[in-house]
């Protein structure tokens, strides 16, 4: 349990998250290597199932051999589409790609960049908004204060162990968790891990 970071200031000053922990147990710490493969993986797992996004995750890498920048630009649009890869996210993928040979996006600086600036940098690319840059922050980077609040699983899952009324809205969820601070990212983890244990679909594999 000690492996996850704050899981226990959690499960100790909040009666929600000691109760997910009591019912669903601990999620297992989360961190994938930074950098362009990241960004992809996060791309490929916009609005599909946890299960779909693994399938075309595996398929892009077997297609590419390595996941870099050179590659996807080496490839046509039917190679790429052949791998699972629907129009928008060909068109987002090779948008991160041209950033990546330009010098517009740098992995090194993001590594040292705050919070902010990281959402600030990779929102501004096309494809990549809100929920994507957390999902980065959060697994590729390791920031430990990051909610997706936009997040459908998160919301179903707050409102199942808050027992809401109602799912919370994106506003709503960031001002509940602001509670968790500054420990979001942890808290999320446990919310998708709850959602998972209460039967949800879809949700990151935690």
């Amino acid at each position: 349990m000690a492996a996850t970071p704050g899981l226990l200031e959690l499960i100790d000053q909040c009666e929600h998250m000691a109760r997910a922990y009591a019912e669903a147990g601990a999620p297992l710490p989360r961190r994938r290597p930074d950098g362009f493969p990241a960004l992809v993986s996060s791309i490929i797992g916009q609005q599909v199932s946890a299960h779909a996004g693994a399938a075309i995750q595996r398929r892009v890498e077997a297609g590419l051999g390595a996941v870099t920048a050179e590659a996807v630009l080496a490839k046509s649009d039917e190679e790429l589409r052949s791998y699972g890869l629907s129009r928008p996210k060909i068109s987002y993928i090779r948008g991160v790609a041209e950033a990546v040979q330009t010098g517009d996006l740098d992995f090194d600086t993001l590594r040292r960049a705050p919070d902010e600036e990281v959402l600030e940098t990779l929102t501004r690319l096309k494809g990549i908004g809100q929920w994507t840059a957390e999902i980065y922050l959060m697994f590729a980077l390791g920031r430990p204060d990051v909610m997706p609040s936009g997040d459908l699983a998160l919301a179903e899952a707050a409102a199942r162990l808050m027992r809401l009324d109602a799912r919370p809205k994106p506003k709503e969820l960031a001002a509940i968790a602001e509670r968790w601070r500054p420990w979001r990212s942890t808290a999320a983890l446990m919310l998708w891990y709850y959602y998972r244990f209460t039967g949800g679909p879809g949700a990151p594999d935690v």
